[in-house]
C-alpha cells in the first residue's frame, strides 16, 4: 500500500505578501504573535481616504523635487502651520535649485529666522550646492546617491524619492512610527534605531507599489490628523478595521517612547549697548547650537553693574545709564534660557572678532535667533514708552 503525500504548490514571497502579510510583534509580554493582515485592502482604504480627505498644502501642488525637500526639511521638529509662511517666503527668495545654492548663507539664514533648528538651513544650502555642482543641478533619484546628501537621512530620502520620483522607498518619520506602532500593537521603544529599520521594512512590504508618493503622503497624513498622540479619532479613521491596538482598545498606549530628561536651565544676563545709531552685536561660533546667527552680548548670570562694566573695560570700552528691560524665556528640546535683559549706552573701543556695530537697518538684514528678536522687540517697546 503506497503512502500519498500531499504538498502544497508553491508560491513565491512577493505573492503571499499580495495576499496576506505576517507580522511578527511584540506583545506587552514579550512574546512573539502572527498577525495577518491585507495589504491589498489596506492600501485601498487608505489611499481612497488620502485622495478625498488631504489637506491642501503648497507643496503638494506639484513634484518638484527640489520644493519637496525644502518643505521636507522645514516640517522636520515643526508644525505644519508654522511651516506654511516660511515655506511660501523660502519659495520667492528661492525659487528653484540653483538660486538656492548661488546665495549667500547670511541670505538663507535670514530667511530661515525664526523657524529654528538652523542646523537644517545650512545642511540644505550644502547638499544644495553639491547637487548643482555634482549632479548638474538635478536632484538625485536613487537612494544610494540622494543619501550621501549632507543633513538627508532616511526620511527625508524617502519622501523626496516618493512624492518627487515615485520611487516606492520607505518614509518614517514621528507620524508614520505612530500609525505603525497602533495598526500592528507593537510595543518596541520608537526612539531606538532598530525599530526605525523594522518600521522601514514594512512599509516596504505594504507600500503601493503603483503610488508610493499618495501612500506615504497618506501615512503622514493620518498620523497628523486622525492618529493624533492622544485622542486618536479611531470612529473616523479609514483603516480602522486593519488596527489591531484599535480592536485591543490599546491605542493610546502606543506608541512606547521613554519620557524625555527634563530641560537643563541656564540663567543669563544679555545687553543691548547703544552708541548713537549703532547697537553692539556678535556672531555666534561656526559650530554648534544657533551656529553663526547674530545676538546681543550675552553672560552667565550676575551683578549686573559689575558684570557690565567689567565687560566693557576689558573691551577698552565704558557703560552708562544700565538699566532692565525685561526677563526672557526661551525652550530649546534639551535647554532652557531664563534671560534678563538690560540696556545701557557707552562704547567699545576694541570689540572681538566677531563683534560688529549696526543699525537698525542693518540689523533687519541680518539673521538673529528668535530669543534675540525678542530681546530686540522688548528693548524698542521700552524706548518707545519713555
Amino acid at each position: 500500500m503506497r503512502c500519498r503525500i500531499h504538498t502544497l504548490p508553491s508560491i513565491t514571497l512577493q505573492a503571499l505578501v499580495l495576499i496576506v502579510y505576517p507580522f511578527f510583534h511584540r506583545i506587552k509580554r514579550g512574546v512573539f504573535t502572527l498577525q495577518l493582515f491585507d495589504t491589498n485592502q489596506f492600501q485601498q482604504d487608505l489611499l481612497a481616504w488620502y485622495r478625498s480627505e488631504k489637506r491642501d498644502l503648497p507643496w503638494r501642488r506639484e513634484n518638484d523635487p527640489y520644493r519637496i525637500w525644502v518643505s521636507e526639511i522645514m516640517l522636520q521638529q515643526t508644525k505644519v502651520d508654522t511651516v506654511i509662511p516660511y515655506y511660501e517666503r523660502f519659495m520667492n527668495d528661492f525659487p528653484t535649485l540653483q538660486a538656492l545654492a548661488e546665495a549667500p548663507e547670511e541670505k538663507v539664514l535670514k530667511a530661515w529666522e525664526g523657524l529654528g533648528y538652523y542646523s537644517r538651513a545650512r545642511n540644505l544650502h550644502a547638499a544644495v550646492k553639491e547637487v548643482q555642482s555634482h549632479y548638474g543641478g538635478r536632484v538625485p533619484d536613487s537612494e544610494k546617491e540622494i543619501h550621501q546628501l549632507k543633513g538627508v537621512g532616511p526620511y527625508t530620502a524617502g519622501a523626496v524619492l516618493s512624492i518627487a520620483y515615485q520611487v516606492p522607498a520607505p518614509a518614517v518619520d514621528g507620524n508614520v512610527m505612530r500609525v505603525l506602532s497602533r495598526l500592528f500593537s507593537m510595543y518596541d521603544d520608537i526612539t531606538k534605531a532598530s525599530t526605525r529599520k523594522m518600521f522601514e521594512e514594512i512599509i516596504r512590504d505594504i507600500i503601493s507599489e503603483e503610488d508610493p508618493s499618495s501612500f506615504n503622503q497618506a501615512l503622514m497624513e493620518l498620523g497628523a490628523v486622525i492618529c493624533t498622540p492622544t485622542s486618536p479619532g479611531c470612529l473616523l479613521c479609514p483603516v480602522a478595521d486593519h488596527c489591531r491596538a484599535s480592536a485591543e482598545g490599546v491605542q493610546e498606549l502606543l506608541p512606547v517612547k521613554p519620557k524625555k530628561k527634563a530641560p537643563k536651565t541656564v540663567h543669563l544676563q544679555s545687553l543691548v549697548l547703544s552708541s548713537e545709531d549703532a547697537v553692539l552685536v556678535e556672531k555666534r561660533p561656526e559650530k554648534g547650537l544657533l551656529a553663526n546667527l547674530w545676538q546681543f552680548p550675552m553672560l552667565a548670570d550676575g551683578e549686573p553693574e559689575a558684570m557690565w562694566t567689567n565687560y566693557a573695560k576689558q573691551r577698552d570700552g565704558t557703560v552708562r545709564n544700565l538699566t532692565y528691560v525685561a526677563h526672557i524665556r526661551h525652550v530649546f528640546s534639551h535647554l532652557v534660557w531664563e534671560i534678563d535683559v538690560y540696556k545701557a549706552e557707552g562704547s567699545i573701543s576694541s570689540p572681538e572678532e566677531r563683534q560688529a556695530w549696526m543699525t537698525e537697518a542693518q540689523m533687519d538684514e541680518a539673521a538673529f535667533p528668535v530669543s534675540h528678536q525678542k530681546i530686540r522687540e522688548e528693548v524698542q517697546s521700552s524706548s518707545s514708552d519713555r
